[in-house]
């Protein structure tokens, strides 16, 4: 995994949150060797303040985040008690008011971190933090599949192609559905998230790019067991239940009409699904 391959997927995932949670501004970075934090990526308007920003370990609402490995919310980031107040000027330059962080980890290590940050009053826990969560893990699920066929050859001309047609269709639907909820007309609103559903299945499929059948994660598993591991590495890479990773395998064969691990493997390579 690369510092570049981790900016460029982590920039997509904080469009999501900012799409999904109605954030004021989402953003975050990657946790360097030393454990700093480094302010560099955004969706959303920023006031100056936080770019290039660099949280030391267990410092503000990152630092803690990161060393802790596990999200935080807090409703009044100037009020909470659950951090320190090192960055207070930094938070107040921006005009931000209620936070949630969550950190991302691959390969039992924290690797980044993202947060969702309104500039109004907001109660961050329950479904925003929820979204920032799933998003988080999401992101992880996608670095350590990057980090598993990175190291095992280089993708083939068809897989890179869909793959890039996949996060083509997943920006367009995320900036559908910011457009939408900037547009007053109720019909014109309603044509614009009717077109975006149109582009994905919120039920979690994977995009129509050659064969649509399955969904992200039972991809995801077919891709590492493609790298040659066997169902605990698989669940063990994309932090996954050992009984989960066997129902994705279970649902994807199924699918695809195949009798063995292998056969599917073969079959979702065929079909450009994975590398």
């Amino acid at each position: 995994m690369t510092a570049q391959d981790l900016g460029t997927r982590m920039e997509r995932a904080l469009k999501r949150v900012r799409v999904s949670t109605g954030a004021s501004l989402a953003f975050g970075g990657p946790v360097n060797r030393a454990g700093n934090l480094l302010i560099e990526r955004f969706d959303g308007p920023t006031l100056g303040a936080l770019p290039g920003l660099t949280l030391d370990p267990s410092e503000g609402l990152g630092g803690k985040v990161a060393v802790m490995r596990r999200p935080i919310a807090v409703n009044d980031y100037f009020d909470t008690q659950v951090i320190t107040h090192r960055y207070d000027k930094v938070i107040r330059a921006e005009r931000l008011k209620a936070l949630v962080a969550t950190p991302i980890i691959v390969g039992r290590q924290t690797v980044g971190v993202i947060y969702g940050a309104f500039r109004t009053s907001e109660v961050v826990g329950g479904r925003i933090e929820d979204t920032v969560v799933q998003e988080a893990r999401a992101l992880e699920q996608e670095l350590a599949v990057s980090a598993v066929t990175s190291t095992n050859g280089v993708l083939s001309e068809e897989a890179t192609v869909n793959a890039r047609l996949r996060e083509q269709v997943r920006s367009v639907y995320a900036e559908l559905r910011l457009l939408a909820g900037s547009v007053g007309d109720a019909d014109v609103r309603a044509a614009l998230v009717k077109a975006a559903a149109r582009l994905v299945d919120e039920g979690g499929r994977s995009e129509s790019v050659g064969s649509a059948s399955l969904t992200k994660r039972e991809i995801d598993v077919l891709t590492v067991a493609g790298a040659g591991m066997t169902n605990v590495q698989i669940a063990g890479v994309l932090g996954l239940a050992l009984f989960t990773v066997k129902s994705y395998m279970k649902s994807a064969m199924h699918k695809l009409g195949a009798s063995t691990r292998l056969e599917a493997v073969v079959l979702a390579r065929r079909d450009g699904m994975i590398a």
